[in-house]
Parts: structure tokens; sequence; C-alpha cells
């Protein structure tokens, strides 16, 4: 559990869900090591297939927690919004999911899928970094209240 964003050893770990290897390299390029200086560095965990995310998320050891998770909503065969939605229905405390949409207006789909935040496609990294930041920092106060 990480209790400080400001302690130097303190990580979260990210999940990074999405098909396309060059989308999971622009995700981790735009966060790069600290999204912000006042959140935690990131860990990240790469998944390319929906059985392996739901297995990361139902692993209750705490090692290997999950602190937030990004998903591809053009992820194929299994769309990030739709997972989504159905790890928000299914994963006890499920962490907070930042959602990647096609355009900005699957905003209304992304609401359905219950994320946290959105970004569109192109990938913004100075967008993505906020909205991760974010998440982190909402996380980190939910983990240390």
């Amino acid at each position: 559990m990480v209790v400080s964003g400001t302690d130097t050893g303190a990580r979260m770990r990210v999940l990074v869900y999405s098909d396309n290897a060059d989308t999971r390299e622009q995700v981790r390029l735009a966060i790069g090591r600290r999204p912000a200086a006042d959140v935690p560095r990131v860990e990240f965990v790469e998944c390319a297939t929906a059985p392996v995310v739901l297995r990361k998320l139902e692993d209750t050891d705490p090692a290997a927690a999950i602190d937030v998770a990004v998903f591809d909503g053009e992820a194929s065969p299994v769309g990030g919004m739709g997972l989504c939605r159905q790890v928000k229905d299914e994963i006890y405390r499920c962490p907070p999911v930042l959602l990647l949409v096609g355009r900005r207006d699957d905003g209304w789909l992304a609401t359905w899928s219950q994320a946290e935040q959105v970004v569109s496609h192109p990938i913004d990294p100075v967008a993505l970094a906020e909205s991760l930041a974010e998440l982190m920092r909402r996380r980190v106060a939910a983990l240390s209240g």
C-alpha cells in the first residue's frame, strides 16, 4: 500500500491494457517514470489480453496489487470500454480506470463503462499524464484514509 507520494521508494502499479504493443508503448512513454512530482513512481504491468487483465486485477497478493489501470477502448477482440464495465461490476474494490477512446464523441460510452477518466486517441502525453496523476492522487488518498 502506498502511503505518500513524497516517499522516494513509493511505487504504484499501473496496468496498461491494449492488444496493440505500439499503444502500450505510447502510454508508457507519455507517463514516464512519474506523471507528476507529487505522485509515486510508476511500475507498469502490461497486458495484451482481457483474461490476463482479469487475473492481474483478481490477484489477492498485496505485492501484486494494481493501483490504477489504463484500458484501450480500441483493443480487440475485447474492447477496453466493455472490459472496464465488466471489472467495475465484478472486481471488489476495483482500481480506478483511465480509458483511451477513439473519438471524443465516445465520451458517453466511457460514462457507461464507469471509467473514472477518459483521454482520446491520438494520445496527448500531457493530457494522459495529468489524468493518470489525478487518479493516482485519489488512489493514494483512498489507501491511506
